[in-house]
């Protein structure tokens, strides 16, 4: 199992820091939600006790992005999330949770495997361009849910954000396909 299949383990120090303990440094929760969107697994461990503290810490990393303005959740939701808290035993909700975002990354998925190398429209000049637009839409659309695709045909898929680089480079692909396009015409 290599590093990027293992969760992140995180250690909360009884000052309430937060150690990375495969950096070697503090981090914070933005931090720590950067490594998510990423695609990484965290877990988070009281450094005393052992206490798994990583659903309190997932939680209020929502928190503070709904509170900042960044609504993901609609009120309808929230509003369900805290009834099904007042139903013996949880209910059905964490399951349909699950659920539903399992449904989804595998939708994702198969997506971008319609896409791979395998297909015919794989031929079309620019594809490569379509495709990586299509995965840094994927990514905008979900927060960072969604993991680079690494199917056939990708091997300069990466890990993380797009950074500025990445996008200029999308923007750049995009222009070429257009131009091929036109010259199509």
């Amino acid at each position: 199992m290599t590093d990027k299949d293992k969760p992140l383990l995180i250690k909360r120090y009884a000052s309430r820091r937060l150690y990375n303990t495969e950096t070697s440094d503090y981090v914070t929760l933005e931090d720590i939600a950067g490594f998510i969107r990423a695609g990484r697994e965290v877990q988070i461990v009281d450094l005393k006790s052992g206490d798994d503290l990583t659903r309190q810490y997932l939680l209020q990393i929502i928190a503070e992005h709904e509170s900042r303005g960044e609504n993901v959740l609609p009120v309808t939701v929230l509003n369900d999330l805290v009834r099904s808290y007042m139903i013996p035993g949880g209910g059905m909700m964490p399951q349909f949770l699950q659920s539903s975002f399992d449904m989804l990354r595998e939708n994702q998925a198969k997506m971008m495997e319609n896409m791979s190398a395998m297909n015919p429209i794989a031929k079309i000049p620019g594809f490569e361009a379509m495709k990586a637009q299509q995965e840094a839409f994927l990514k905008a659309m979900t927060g960072g849910m969604t993991r680079s695709w690494s199917g056939p045909g990708s091997e300069n898929a990466q890990d993380g954000p797009e950074t500025s680089e990445d996008l200029d480079e999308i923007k750049q692909q995009l222009a070429e396909l257009q131009n091929k396009l036109s010259k199509l015409k």
